[in-house]
């Protein structure tokens, strides 16, 4: 079983890299582009299948949760 874990910031956290990539957006011809957010991504496999492993590393390692926010996409 696979697990990949989806870390971006929550939407009230201000993005530094994500601003400096929109602002430079304009001189690629990306005009319609209007927000851009970054985060990371984790590719989790499993040997059992334990779902709660998975939540558990990803709300206790994997994020900060005073400004990140988590998804999970089981395969």
């Amino acid at each position: 079983m696979k697990a990949t874990v989806i870390v971006t910031l929550k939407p009230t956290v201000l993005d530094p890299q994500g601003m400096t990539i929109q602002r430079s957006l304009g001189s690629l011809g990306l005009d319609d582009i209007t927000d851009v957010r970054q985060g990371k991504i984790f590719d989790v496999r499993l040997k059992n299948g334990s779902r709660e492993q998975v939540e558990r590393l990803a709300k206790d390692v994997l994020t900060n949760p005073v400004i990140e926010e988590y998804r999970i996409i089981w395969e």
